[in-house]
C-alpha cells in the first residue's frame, strides 16, 4: 500500500503492487499500447508508463574559442539587459523609457561579457567545447495495478504484432 497521503503529488505516480504488462523499446510503442487499452475500454487510470535503463547523452555542439565565448557573453548580456530594462520601464517614467532600456541593455552586455570572459579564462583550457545533455530511457515499461494486470496483458495480446514482439 502507498505510504503517501491521498492528495499528495507523489501518490499520483504510484500504483499499488504494480505488475509489468509490457516492455517497449520506444516511448511511442508504450503509448500505443496504452492507447489500445483505452480503445478497448480498459480502466487506464490503473496504468503507468515508466522509463527504465536510464542513460545520459551529451551532444557536443562545437569548440569553444575566445570568439564564441565573447559571442555567448554578449548574447547572455542582451537577454539579461532586456529583462532588467523591461522591468525598469514598467516602473519608470514614460519620458525616459528608451534611455532606461538602452542603459540596461548596455550594462547587461558589459556584465555578460565580463562573466563569460572571466569564466573561460579561469577554466584553464578544461572543457573547451559546448554541449547539451539529456537523460533518456532505453526501455519503457507499462505497469498496471495488480488487480487488473492480467486483464491488461490479455487485451494487449490482441494488439496487432504484439505476440510476435513478445518473442523478439
Amino acid at each position: 500500500m502507498s505510504m503517501n497521503q491521498p492528495g499528495k503529488l507523489g501518490s499520483l505516480f504510484e500504483l499499488e503492487f504494480p505488475q509489468s504488462v509490457g516492455v517497449y523499446d520506444k516511448y511511442e510503442q508504450a503509448q500505443k499500447a496504452v492507447d489500445f487499452l483505452a480503445d478497448k475500454k480498459f480502466a487506464v487510470q490503473n496504468l503507468a508508463i515508466v522509463g527504465t535503463e536510464l542513460r545520459s547523452i551529451e551532444r557536443v555542439l562545437g569548440r569553444k574559442s575566445w570568439g564564441s565565448v565573447i559571442q555567448q557573453g554578449i548574447l547572455s548580456g542582451i537577454s539579461t539587459g532586456l529583462l532588467v530594462g523591461l522591468v525598469m520601464v514598467i516602473f519608470g517614467e514614460p519620458a525616459q523609457l528608451l534611455a532606461i532600456l538602452l542603459t540596461a541593455l548596455g550594462i547587461g552586455i558589459v556584465i555578460g561579457l565580463i562573466f563569460a570572459v572571466i569564466t573561460y579564462a579561469m577554466s584553464g583550457g578544461q572543457r573547451d567545447f559546448n554541449s547539451v545533455s539529456q537523460i533518456v530511457a532505453t526501455k519503457y515499461e507499462v505497469l498496471s495495478e495488480h488487480k487488473v494486470a492480467q486483464q491488461a496483458r490479455d487485451l494487449l495480446a490482441e494488439l496487432p504484432g504484439e505476440r510476435a514482439r513478445m518473442f523478439e
